[in-house]
């Protein structure tokens, strides 16, 4: 696919017509105090990987609802005392995988700590074990209109929560720097890394890769691909609920998170890629507040972004920050 989205000297100018609801802030603290009202319990068990150079926890840790959410915290096999910490989550439909996946941060002399993404995990990669019990209202299949009737059913409110409770917990273990705490991700990590980003005040950096569930406005419109695709088909069937869909997604659009940013980030975008288009990614990019901001522009290059040559950056990079 060449080139479809806008010329990048207009995408470094660009910015999202999404409306942000004048509650949000009122919103996420609603929402993060609900959450917190049940006991983080966060559980750290030492699995045998068969791995030499790094420790394995297997994690399990309350997350939005009181509801069981895993992850997996990889820490260098001989660390003495606490180390920078990385928390990543994962892209549309996969879950924490396995932990021999997960070696190129702890390799680094980092902990890393990958949050599994609740009801998800089945789609690709090594799978997922943690389960979404909250139902909702009839949705197109996927996830991205689960609970769209309204910004308190919403799925990704569910999601996002759990994203902050994920950096509380591996905050929480005795080997991880609570001052030198990174979040990265991509594609839909990326969106929840941008989330997270705004909602947690005192982070070191972030690092959004391609980032999904940004400027829906934009996207819904612009792509026909999907995750951003089940919007319009959810709409297709549901005919003239678009300003009440649009509405409840306004809470959870990266662009409304990124106003909010206030640690130093490293974006990347793909001038390809139709699954997150870059307009969307710019968008988000462009809201960023903190001063200390790049992003990598890949030209030719769909939704895969940077791949390997990003993570070579993402290390050079946060030499800097942790």
């Amino acid at each position: 696919m060449a080139l479809f989205d806008l010329p990048l000297d207009e995408l470094r100018e660009y910015r999202s017509e999404s409306t942000e609801p004048e509650d949000f802030d009122a919103f996420w603290s609603k929402t993060l105090q609900e959450a917190r009202e049940h006991d983080l319990n966060a559980r750290f068990d030492l699995v045998d990987t068969g791995l030499t150079t790094v420790k394995v926890y297997d994690v399990t840790f309350a997350g939005f609802g009181g509801h069981p959410v895993k992850g997996w915290l990889t820490l260098p096999a001989r660390v003495d005392g606490p180390v920078p910490l990385v928390v990543e989550f994962v892209g549309y439909g996969g879950g924490r995988g396995l932990p021999h996946q997960h070696l190129l941060w702890a390799s680094s002399g980092r902990a890393h700590f990958v949050m599994d993404t609740r009801g998800q995990g089945s789609a690709w990669g090594g799978g997922g074990g943690t389960a979404d019990p909250v139902g909702g209202a009839p949705a197109y299949p996927g996830f991205m209109t689960r609970g769209i009737d309204a910004p308190e059913n919403y799925y990704y409110r569910r999601v996002f929560a759990d994203a902050v409770r994920a950096i509380e917990a591996a905050r929480s273990h005795p080997l991880t720097d609570a001052g030198r705490t990174v979040a990265i991700g991509a594609s839909q990590g990326g969106g929840i890394t941008i989330a997270v980003g705004g909602l947690v005040p005192d982070l070191a950096a972030i690092g959004p890769d391609v980032p999904f569930l940004c400027d829906y406005p934009r996207a819904a419109t612009l792509t026909d691909r999907h995750p951003y695709r089940e919007i319009g088909l959810y709409l297709k069937t549901h005919r003239g609920r678009t300003e009440d869909a649009l509405r409840t997604l306004s809470y959870f659009d990266g662009v409304h998170f990124a106003a909010r940013g206030r640690a130093p980030a490293l974006f990347s975008a793909a001038l390809e890629d139709q699954t997150c288009p870059p307009s969307t990614v710019f968008a988000a990019f462009n809201a960023w507040a903190h001063d200390d901001k790049t992003i990598e522009v890949y030209d030719f290059n769909d939704h895969e972004g940077g791949g390997p040559y990003q993570d070579a950056a993402k290390l050079r990079w946060l030499r800097s920050y942790a």
